[in-house]
């Protein structure tokens, strides 16, 4: 396996992070044969993992996604009747219905085994490349499909194909390193092609690799029991779609004992999460700097120790707190700088003390819809950039924005609305500025909040999901120091959140100056108060 960089705190997720010359692998299966060149790198320093840095700072190389189609190995499976049909290769081993792969190599399976199994058997510095076309695997006692050794294991979807695994929903073996997924590898695992594949764990997980996981493309389907796909040292989504149903968590990274490990990126592709825990997990840092992803179930939508949007379009809905910068290790710092009190900043959700927790968005949009705090770190929070909106709590317990450090924003255009409770605001020392508007009544669901100059042009409208009694918003509209008049009704050119809209007859607020924000310690606090 080869080293990566091994350390991802703070300044890692604070820095840009860049697109330029890389979203999806190019995939082929009828190129010339390549050797890759695994040459990656170790270094101390703190930098953002990046769709332009993937090949050094993991396993993956896009040139192995290339090879001589004539090299190929084809097998052919069958209950019962397994076999090698071209290439005749000393590296595959047929026991009655398990197919067990020893050498390095391109295989390419077809057929179906009701009650089998593919073993990954190889040499540590060995890369086994799958390719599956039109397979069919169950097994009645365990996993279908296990790598157990391999430098790296590639399962490529060929195109046009459809694929199945499907676990037991017992398993024979309950050690503590046995396998507990469908799609199990104990080595650094990609997952490549334009094929499609259906993965069904009904025991444990669906695709677990116990190194490293890219998601590189192809059309996956995971419906598990526990988590969905678990990588341990990261977890990439490159490209491809991706429709995780899953009883724990989404997806996730989960080494926690590693220094700099345990991070997840998404730099393209769509992913749409329904999860009976977290939506998409990282122990050290998550960060989206591309594509699509959608949490449409979750008890927390996006948690991890760092995380970092830079691109893309998120959308979450928790039933707790929507985005969450918490776990991981912990670095408490006195947070008394950015208390409440005119000014805003943070220290809302419980009085706690800021530790090594962050949020940064700086481009892409970020949609909330949560029963829980919207936007919450345990630390700090800093926009600058691309569109955030915060559909929050109805209950005064908990806050759309909740930031124990200092909440900065320079840039970007920020809506939170929910409660009035615990509501957070940035801090003075943010060079972009806002109104906070507080409501003596609730504000009911899917009325327009409109926001006016002082020569009457409308400079934002809001429409409400649900019934709020608070809204911060900042853009690069608002004007420090200027006096705003507030209107509710009216007209909307969207259903919902940030829009464009008129005042013809809508219903006159009150007025309310840019940059006073009161931090609310209870209900009824807040800026503009009506």
């Amino acid at each position: 396996m080869r080293p990566f960089r091994t350390s991802l705190s703070v300044a890692a997720v604070a820095l840009a992070i860049s697109l330029a010359g890389c979203s999806t692998a190019t995939t082929s299966s009828t190129s010339t044969s390549s050797t890759s060149s695994d040459s990656g790198t170790t270094t101390t320093n703190q930098q953002a993992v990046t769709a332009g840095t993937i090949e050094e700072d993991t396993h993956y190389d896009s040139d192995d996604l290339t090879w001589d189609a004539a090299t190929e190995v084809a097998i052919s499976l069958a209950d019962g009747g397994s076999k090698v049909t071209s290439s005749a290769s000393t590296g595959v081993a047929v026991d009655g219905n398990t197919v067990t792969i020893s050498a390095a190599g391109t295989y390419h399976l077809s057929g179906s085994l009701s009650d089998g199994r593919i073993v990954v058997a190889a040499g540590e510095q060995d890369t086994v490349r799958i390719i599956l076309d039109g397979v069919e695997l169950g097994n009645s006692s365990g996993s279908p499909f296990v790598v157990q050794s391999a430098d790296e294991a590639i399962v490529y979807l060929e195109d046009g194909s459809t694929n199945t695994l499907t676990d037991a929903t017992t398993y024979a073996d309950q050690s503590e390193d046995a396998p507990n997924a469908a799609l199990y590898s104990m080595a650094d695992l990609t997952i490549a092609g334009t094929g499609s594949l259906t993965v069904n764990g009904k025991s444990n997980d669906g695709i677990v690799s116990k190194d490293g996981l890219v998601m590189a493309a192809g059309k996956v389907t995971v419906d598990a029991v526990d988590d969905g796909i678990r990588g341990k040292d990261y977890t990439v989504l490159l490209d491809g779609a991706y429709q995780v149903t899953a009883g724990g968590d989404g997806v996730k990274a989960d080494n926690d004992t590693d220094e700099g490990r345990g991070w997840l990126l998404v730099s393209g592709g769509s992913l749409t999460v329904n999860a009976g825990d977290d939506g998409v997990k990282a122990y050290n840092a998550l960060t989206v700097s591309g594509g699509t992803v959608a949490v449409a179930e979750s008890e927390e939508g996006l948690e991890a120790q760092h995380i970092a949007i830079s691109g893309g379009d998120v959308t979450v809905t928790s039933n707790d707190d929507g985005v969450n910068a918490s776990g991981g290790s912990t670095t408490s710092t006195d947070a008394g700088a950015a208390g409440g009190g005119p000014g805003g900043g943070g220290m809302g959700g419980g009085e706690m003390a800021a530790g090594d927790y962050t949020v940064d968005v700086s481009g892409g949009t970020l949609t909330i819809n949560s029963e829980g705090d919207g936007l919450d770190s345990n630390g700090s929070a800093t926009i600058s950039g691309g569109t955030v909106v915060v559909n929050g709590p109805t209950n005064d317990g908990n806050g759309a924005l909740d930031v124990n450090g200092e909440l900065v924003v320079t840039g970007g255009t920020v809506a939170a609305a929910g409660s009035a409770g615990m509501a957070v605001t940035p801090v003075t020392s943010s060079t972009q500025s806002g109104v906070q508007l507080t409501f003596d009544s609730p504000v009911s669901a899917g009325t327009p909040v409109h926001i006016v100059d002082s020569s009457g042009a409308v400079v934002a409208t809001f429409v409400t999901t649900k019934a709020v009694s608070s809204l911060v918003f900042s853009s690069s509209a608002i004007s420090a120091g200027g006096t705003y008049t507030v209107y509710t009704g009216g007209n909307a050119d969207a259903d919902s959140g940030v829009t464009t809209g008129s005042i013809s007859g809508a219903e006159e607020q009150g007025t309310v100056t840019a940059g006073e924000y009161t931090q609310a310690q209870g209900p009824g606090g807040g800026g503009g108060r009506w």
